[in-house]
């Protein structure tokens, strides 16, 4: 199940207010709006999240789960924004930081702005480099955080001495040439070229497992390491591909559909750091804690 945040919090408004028109009020957005929010996350979700009556509308037991996790959402975002508040500018440091592509352009970066507001203090570098080599360097010391990615079904134990962080969990999603037909399932995919991804990646262990599921043969042509790439060449008609919703974030997808199929899976963004006696300084914590109040605010939708 690929839950979308915003969505939940649209759900967790008609909860509170006992109806879509007063949603409506309190998210400033118009009834239809708010219907329509509903109702792709019912589809995407493939539940029913409220009964419709001539009284107003009740949420289904499926929907008060989703209601009660919008609120847990919604308390761990007030609570990342309290932290970042607090910090203070008497925290400082120098602070390395090692991550991958997609994550420095649409999260690291915007997180570097509002941390010269909240701890000028602190002096943050950035180093782009693929997740196995922010992994060494966060072991060997040249790094004191790594932002690391992992496809939800292999994830792998922390070792001793280091403590993950997650940031933010997105949906897997496929993008397929606008000149082809558009998959409405993951069976609909056994037949179709793929766009491979390097492997030791979450795409390429994510790509194995979604055509271990279509019972395909995993046919690909090319192969890429940054996404960007991947979304080029499914433009010019070379194969499909499956990329994380931050990956298609802002990207030109000119020729591009972008389908939400269920059953994709999801992709975690994490921060690793070591974790002893000595470490994580103070200047480690009020990065991560910046960066979560970053990624709480990002539309994967």
């Amino acid at each position: 199940m690929t839950l979308d945040a915003k969505r939940l919090a649209v759900l967790l408004a008609v909860h509170r207010a006992g109806g879509v028109v007063a949603a409506a009020d309190l998210l400033h957005l118009t009834p239809s709006a708010v219907s329509q929010q509903i109702a792709k996350l019912e589809a995407e979700e493939g539940v029913e999240v409220m009964h419709r009556g001539p009284r107003g509308v009740t949420l289904t037991a499926v929907g008060l789960v989703l209601a009660e996790a919008a609120e847990r959402i919604e308390a761990e975002l007030v609570e990342a924004r309290k932290q970042v508040a607090t910090i203070g500018p008497d925290v400082s440091g120098r602070i390395a930081v090692g991550a991958f592509q997609t994550v420095i352009r649409s999260v690291v970066a915007p997180m570097l702005v509002t941390l010269a507001e909240v701890a000028p203090g602190i002096e943050v570098t950035v180093h782009e480099v693929e997740t196995d080599d922010a992994v060494r360097g966060v072991r060997s010391g040249d790094f004191d955080l790594a932002i690391l990615e992992h496809d939800f079904s292999a994830e792998r134990p922390v070792p001793r001495g280091f403590r993950e962080v997650p940031l933010v969990d997105e949906p897997w999603k496929l993008a397929v040439p606008t000149s082809m037909a558009v998959p409405s399932s993951v069976q609909d995919l056994k037949d179709v070229v793929w766009i491979g991804a390097q492997k030791s990646t979450a795409a390429a262990r994510a790509l194995a497992r979604v055509v271990d599921v279509a019972g395909g043969t995993g046919a690909a042509q090319h192969s890429y390491y940054n996404y960007e790439v991947a979304i080029a060449l499914v433009a010019a008609g070379q194969g499909v591909a499956l990329l994380p919703a931050l990956a298609l974030t802002g990207a030109d997808l000119t020729g591009v559909d972008v389908v939400p199929i269920a059953g994709l899976g999801m992709r975690r963004i994490a921060a690793r750091h070591r974790a002893n006696r000595h470490e994580p300084a103070p200047a480690v914590l009020a990065v991560i804690d910046v960066l979560l109040a970053q990624v709480a605010e990002l539309d994967l939708t």
